[in-house]
């Protein structure tokens, strides 16, 4: 009775350490961890199918990792044809309606006392008896032994939990492989809860129009940018645009040719972020898209929104955008909030637009500028803008 309570802690454990997981990765690495703790494992692994390209993706490696073994490998994949046991279980076995039980390999081949090397739980034998691939990995490693879970979410087969024993500790038997199934029903179910947390957050901080981020996701990054930049000095840009002639546009072809001008813009302005490692393209609201970076000089990202302009002037029914950028890397003063920095590329953009300029302006580089973003707003619309408000507040 006291091993079933400890399982049945361990399942507790589990569930509840993946659901206070705030990322995918803390997901994955608690599913891992908590499968390697409660089947007295050494070593664990979380992978992904990828269908369309044949292959197990490894997401996670966690434990005692072999050398080479990354936590969070960015590429360690397996073609799932090497693997007759998945080949079976992903093509036949559970798309004949057969349940998805857990089996168990050893270094030395098929577990004693399942003839032909069948799974664990003995309820059938995928593929020829045991897979010569994992036996291999089972020896390079320095593990003797390995338990299988695949995991299957929305019905469909999803990947598979790995929980391996090192030489010289006890092998897994048929009990071990029935309750790591039971774990890999616990760990999809948790999966299938990020998975909706996900798509929560994506709401959140993007805008449905364009799939850029949205002004809510610009006001975080922006203030962890500014704290980075007071810690350690990294120059934080920030570049506004305005699209042009929008409003033209809408009352002469109507919204849905205006929409498109606003998701073909989002893609220039997507594609010339991307020359800016790690900035992030958002559409504010309306007509106003920006542009954040952190780390690149203020020259390198003028250059950057002079080829957003280039681009920008080249859309079908668009007529070009007002830009303006303000930087801790020019002359622009001191930068104690995330406002001061709107306001100031909001001038800069403000006075782009009133010169009718093919190119951005800089805060900084134009003294009006920063009197501009200094004085009082004369008008209801300048107050909105000047404020580094988003659009329609």
């Amino acid at each position: 009775m006291g091993g079933d309570d400890a399982r049945l802690r361990a399942v507790v454990s589990l569930a509840q350490t993946m659901a206070a997981a705030q990322t995918p990765r803390g997901c994955w690495r608690a599913a891992a961890l908590g499968a390697c703790e409660a089947l007295g494992g050494g070593f664990a692994a979380l992978s992904v199918w990828e269908r369309d390209r044949g292959r197990l993706r490894v997401l996670v490696n966690a434990g005692e990792r072999a050398e080479g073994e990354e936590e969070f490998p960015e590429e360690e994949v397996y073609p799932v044809h090497r693997f007759p046991e998945i080949t079976e279980f992903l093509h036949e076995r559970w798309a004949g309606g057969g349940e998805p039980d857990a089996w168990v390999e050893t270094a030395e081949g098929p577990v004693e006392g399942e003839p032909g090397g069948e799974a664990a739980s003995g309820a059938h034998g995928y593929g020829p008896g045991y897979c010569h691939q994992r036996v291999a990995a089972l020896r390079r490693r320095g593990r003797g032994c390995c338990v299988v879970a695949p995991i299957v979410l929305h019905g469909r087969a999803w990947g598979e939990l790995y929980v391996a024993r090192p030489v010289g500790a006890p092998v897994f038997g048929r009990a071990d492989a029935d309750f790591a199934t039971v774990l890999a029903a616990v760990v999809a179910a948790g999966l299938a809860q990020t998975e909706r947390l996900e798509e929560v957050r994506k709401l959140a901080f993007t805008d449905p129009l364009t799939g850029l981020a949205n002004r809510r996701a610009v006001d975080v990054r922006l203030d962890e940018a500014l704290e980075r930049h007071r810690a350690d000095g990294a120059v934080v840009s920030l570049v506004v645009c305005d699209l042009n002639g929008l409003k033209w546009v809408n009352d002469t072809h109507g919204h849905a040719v205006g929409d498109r001008l606003l998701e073909r813009f989002g893609s220039v302005l997507s594609r010339c972020g991307a020359i800016l490692p790690g900035a992030l393209a958002a559409r504010l609201g309306g007509d106003e898209f920006c542009l954040l970076a952190v780390g690149p000089g203020a020259d390198e990202v003028v250059t950057v929104a002079t080829e957003l302009c280039e681009r920008a002037a080249g859309l079908e029914f668009g007529n070009g955008v007002a830009c303006g950028i303000a930087s801790t890397g020019d002359d622009i003063g001191p930068v104690v909030s995330a406002r001061r920095l709107f306001r100031l590329a909001d001038a800069a953009q403000y006075r782009a637009k009133a010169a009718r300029s093919a190119r951005p302006v800089v805060a900084g580089r134009d003294d009006e500028v920063i009197r501009l973003a200094d004085s009082p707003p004369k008008s209801p619309h300048d107050r909105r803008r000047l404020r580094g408000n988003p659009p329609g507040h």
